[in-house]
């Protein structure tokens, strides 16, 4: 600190740093020089490390944990963990000689925690045996392995369009109140109903408590709390809270992924998180730079993602499968926050607010979204049922838009319309229903080969549960053969089809004669 601010100090400050200079250890002790909005400013500890934890003195006798973040010559920048106003300046801080760390293991399954693995859910301590630093180094490229399993969300749109695979990192991105956070939880919800296994850890950043509440409510009654994780922030916790908290919920999930098991993580949302860390950085007195954003705001989100991997079979072969969500303003993902996270995952599903209103949930834009590695990791039955369906809704997108000012249409382009807008309503799926193997493979290679195409718009969901319920009645083991995800031959999709028909035929009939009805009319 320059001896121009010293003098600046009060004469009591000033005597302390002086006192302090005078002794030994004043690598290891600091003075409080100033406090204010959660941040402390400490004199002396220069051999602090970063992100290491700090005992000051309060007010009450007791003391209060920070954590150094900006580390100068004679002054470091520390961010407090709880009430500021128990800090006073001239309070004596102490190293602690600890980085931050987080409890871990299965004991944490079923609990809500804050980022400092404390319980929230009010039943009881959690007695952890391991705890893990919050921030660690991402595996390398050696101690990797390429994307190769299915991670299925059980929502067609997205298993059949953007696959995710496991260790993959997909962003969901959108406007606020576009069903972001309704992906995710059918995501997780479909773990449970799948029995994959796979542990889910929910980070909650600066999201409603009661939001957070209903959502573990709806995992308990779901059965999904048994292999889920919450760790909660408020909008009331103190901006460091919220920073650290996505840091926590990945540490939690990477001693699943390094014990030979899989993990799934949402970050529910980034774009709180960013500005959090604007906040600290600002009071810190960085400088400000694209949209206040500090400069390193890109790396706090990379180091955070990076840590989401298929591990290498030598190394135990689990994974980290990641999903972070990003809000945008008026659907602008060429924003400073957007376009970095965007740069960082390995694809993204873009929600639409048109789509929204119009009733196509989940609204996922065709055109935007992309998995970049899911292609891989998708199953081979899904992967033939599905080719060319992304091409067939962009098509139908395009010419839907182009019609609306053209009532003379030629019979291809009218049927390209038409296609589209049975797949369409086939894609629409209502929330907490998520869709196992066989019921997205049935929809979706009867809808492809045509089997839909005379059924009317209005009716294509009911034919859909028509046609689902009487193949759970009468082809249990074909179903039971596609679940396990293989391709299945020519015989077996003749007969699929085959038993479509026969099914969809009373809604044909009914179309038919509804037409004629309205010629004679």
């Amino acid at each position: 600190m320059a001896e121009l601010s010293i003098t600046e100090l009060s004469n009591d400050i000033k005597q302390a740093i002086n006192q302090l200079k005078s002794r030994p250890e004043i690598e290891n002790v600091g003075i409080v020089t100033r406090v204010g909005d959660g941040i402390a400013w400490i004199y002396g500890l220069s051999s602090a490390g970063y992100n290491e934890m700090l005992e000051i003195e309060s007010s009450d006798g007791g003391s209060v944990t920070a954590f150094a973040l900006n580390l100068g010559q004679d002054e470091i920048g520390s961010v407090i963990l709880g009430e500021d106003t128990l800090v006073e300046a001239g309070a004596k801080v102490r190293l602690s000689g600890k980085v931050l760390e987080v409890p871990v293991g299965p004991e944490l399954i079923g609990r809500v925690v804050d980022p400092l693995g404390r319980p929230l859910d009010g039943a009881g301590p959690i007695k952890t045996k391991l705890t893990s630093p919050l921030e660690r180094p991402a595996p390398g490229v050696l101690a990797r392995k390429s994307v190769h399993e299915p991670l299925m969300t059980g929502i067609t749109a997205i298993d059949a369009m953007v696959p995710i695979g496991r260790g993959q990192r997909e962003l969901i991105i959108g406007d606020r109140q576009t069903g972001k956070t309704a992906i995710v939880v059918d995501a997780m919800i479909n773990q449970s109903r799948q029995k994959t296994g796979i542990i889910n850890v929910y980070v909650a950043i600066g999201q409603k408590l009661s939001k957070v509440a209903a959502l573990q409510d709806r995992l308990k009654r779901e059965g999904v709390m048994d292999q889920s994780i919450i760790v909660a922030t408020s909008p009331a916790d103190p901006a460091a809270m919220l920073y650290l908290a996505p840091y926590a919920g990945c540490a939690i999930g990477e001693y699943f992924r390094d014990n030979k098991q899989h993990a799934l993580i949402i970050y529910d949302d980034l774009s709180k998180h960013a500005a959090a860390y604007r906040q600290m950085s600002l009071l810190l007195r960085r400088p400000p730079g694209r949209e206040a954003y500090p400069g390193d705001v890109f790396y706090l989100h990379s180091r955070l993602l990076e840590r989401s991997a298929k591990l290498s079979d030598e190394l135990g072969a689990g994974s980290l499968t990641a999903l972070p969500i990003i809000e945008t303003q008026a659907g602008d993902i060429s924003a400073y926050i957007p376009t970095n996270v965007i740069s960082i995952t390995d694809g993204q599903i873009f929600l639409e607010n048109n789509l929204f209103y119009q009733g196509i949930r989940p609204a996922i834009s065709v055109g935007l979204s992309v998995s970049r590695v899911g292609g891989n990791a998708q199953t081979k039955a899904i992967k033939s049922a599905s080719g060319g369906l992304k091409l067939s809704l962009a098509q139908f997108r395009e010419l839907a838009a182009f019609s609306q000012f053209s009532t003379d249409l030629d019979p291809e382009t009218r049927h390209t319309i038409e296609r589209g807008q049975r797949l369409t309503e086939l894609l629409k799926q209502p929330q907490y229903s998520p869709y196992s193997i066989w019921e997205m493979y049935v929809s979706l290679i009867t809808a492809t080969r045509g089997a839909f195409d005379e059924v009317p718009v209005e009716k294509i969901k009911l034919a859909q549960e028509a046609l689902l319920r009487e193949f759970k009645s009468k082809q249990p083991k074909l179903l039971a053969e596609i679940n396990t995800g293989k391709a299945l031959t020519d015989a077996q999709n003749d007969q699929i089809m085959k038993l479509a028909k026969t099914i969809l035929s009373t809604y044909r009939i009914h179309t038919k004669k509804a037409a004629v009805a309205d010629e004679q009319g």
